[in-house]
């Protein structure tokens, strides 16, 4: 049987890697992750892409009133020969999109890529819409793909007698492989005889640890410039093959080390926390004061005595409760991690607000050692 919302709290602390063992400094494992999802090479990173496009076969629910969209199909029209007033075009039937999509590293002329589309007008379903030629161009405004397609959206949009029925975001939707790369961006990994690698979260700790794990495998070959760029110097062995380096050195695995750290998240009431975060002794006094005012309205009428011009009056009545719950004063010696004063709170009763509230009062008052992030 499910336990009532307060005591199955369970506020999600992700001492998830301490709960399941995955701590490698607390069990003394070797166990780590790979540098490649760690850190990416300088200069080996994607490149967003942007078009404006229009989606053509929507059943009516296309853009009844942007004129942006009648001037786009009037242009489009230009491009066949045939040149109409924008004024007179009907839009009902299409919908001005805008496309996006991002371009991989050594995407080769050719390559398909993946786009979203997303409506700019007032159409209600890109639902049966097929993407007309859109050009993507990037920051530098050349253009890099082009894009074209049935618009999947996942979703649909249904109204009929003043009722209507949507599910997911009709607005919206993607084309997988609807863009061709037509340009290829240049990438430069080597300058030199050195190249960049770059953590995905810069660390002076991780950025250590990486150095010394690429130095067990290849001696002297690698330094760290500060806590988020590493300096690979190519091996001898690997001058005719560079590409054979990079991915042996992406396949090293190192231990991460993972900051103290507790996310409060007061709209749903969600804990999260690492499994270093410390809690020093400390004591919390948890209960709580309901007010209930209920207000109500009495009728009240004339008896056979009245007088002649008495009338029947609507009176307030106000009800006033006041309930307090016990409140104790919950004492907790040092403890290892944070995940006992979760239990405990829990076993107390104390609702998601709650817990929040007394996380961030930990960490005012020196108890909590972690950082504390609000979201």
């Amino acid at each position: 049987m499910a336990l009532p919302f307060p005591l199955r709290l369970i506020v999600i602390l992700t001492v998830l890697s301490t709960l399941l063992g995955l701590d490698p400094l607390a069990q003394g494992q070797t166990a780590g992750v790979r540098i490649r999802d760690i850190a990416f090479l300088h200069g080996a990173r994607g490149n967003q892409l942007v078009g404006y496009g229009l989606v053509n076969g929507i059943a009516g629910d296309g853009d009844k009133d942007p004129t942006y969209t009648r001037q786009a199909i009037g242009n489009l029209m230009r491009r066949f020969g045939l040149f109409l007033d924008p004024q007179r075009i009907s839009s009902k039937n299409v919908a001005a999109v805008i496309v996006t999509a991002e371009i991989p590293p050594f995407a080769k002329s050719g390559s398909r890529i993946d786009v979203q589309v997303a409506t700019m007008g007032d159409s209600k379903t890109l639902q049966g819409g097929i993407l007309m030629q859109t050009p993507l161009i990037g920051a530098d405004g050349q253009v890099y793909a082009v894009a074209q397609g049935a618009v999947s959206i996942g979703g649909f949009s249904a109204s009929s007698g003043g009722s209507s029925v949507t599910k997911n975001h009709p607005t919206s939707g993607q084309i997988i492989g609807g863009a061709l790369v037509e340009r290829l961006i240049p990438v430069t990994l080597l300058e030199g005889n050195t190249m960049q690698l770059v953590l995905n979260d810069p660390d002076f700790t991780m950025a250590a640890r990486t150095v010394e794990a690429i130095h067990r495998r290849f001696p002297d070959s690698a330094r760290a410039l500060d806590g988020g760029t590493l300096m690979l110097e190519l091996p001898d062995q690997f001058q005719a093959n560079p590409v054979e380096f990079i991915a042996q050195v992406q396949a090293l695995e190192v231990i991460p080390d993972t900051p103290a750290r507790v996310i409060l998240n007061e709209r749903t009431g969600t804990v999260v926390a690492t499994a270093r975060v410390r809690v020093n002794s400390c004591a919390i006094a948890h209960g709580s004061l309901i007010v209930s005012v209920a207000q109500s309205q009495t009728v009240s009428q004339p008896n056979a005595f009245a007088p002649t011009n008495a009338a029947t009056v609507t009176v307030p009545n106000t009800d006033i409760n006041v309930t307090e719950q016990k409140a104790g004063l919950i004492p907790f010696a040092e403890m290892p991690t944070v995940e006992r004063v979760a239990a405990a709170l829990n076993a107390v009763g104390a609702t998601p607000r709650d817990i929040v509230a007394i996380f961030q009062a930990l960490k005012q008052s020196g108890a909590l050692q972690a950082e504390l992030l609000l979201r």
